[in-house]
């Protein structure tokens, strides 16, 4: 299985970005116990408020489609819509780092 790394970038109407992180916490505390996301980080920009960034990894691609059927059409994924004026996702290729365990070995090419 190959991991799934990604940032979510999340650009708030004026104003409204600390209502979307509280969103976006909501939804890292609800994935608390789902074993497929081993990680999901809110961060805000520092010199841009409204500028909310989500770092995620997941132990396949299967466990985060699983994951987004699970939420899909969902009032709070519609709330946190609402409050986004621009988004994109960014998908990375994880190539190691500290804080992995060494079920994520680095690639050899």
């Amino acid at each position: 299985m190959a991991t799934v790394s990604r940032y979510g970038k999340m650009v708030a109407h004026e104003g409204r970005g600390a209502d979307l992180a509280r969103l976006l916490l909501g939804a890292a505390d609800a994935l608390a116990d789902d074993p497929g996301c081993e990680l999901y980080l809110v961060n805000r920009q520092a010199d841009a408020p409204d500028t909310i960034w989500v770092t995620e990894l997941w132990r396949s691609q299967e466990d985060l489609d699983a994951a987004l059927a699970r939420i899909r059409g969902s009032e709070e994924v519609s709330a946190a819509m609402a409050l986004v004026r621009d988004a994109e996702m960014v998908e990375l290729d994880l190539l190691g780092g500290k804080g992995l365990d060494h079920a994520h070995p680095a690639p050899t090419s």
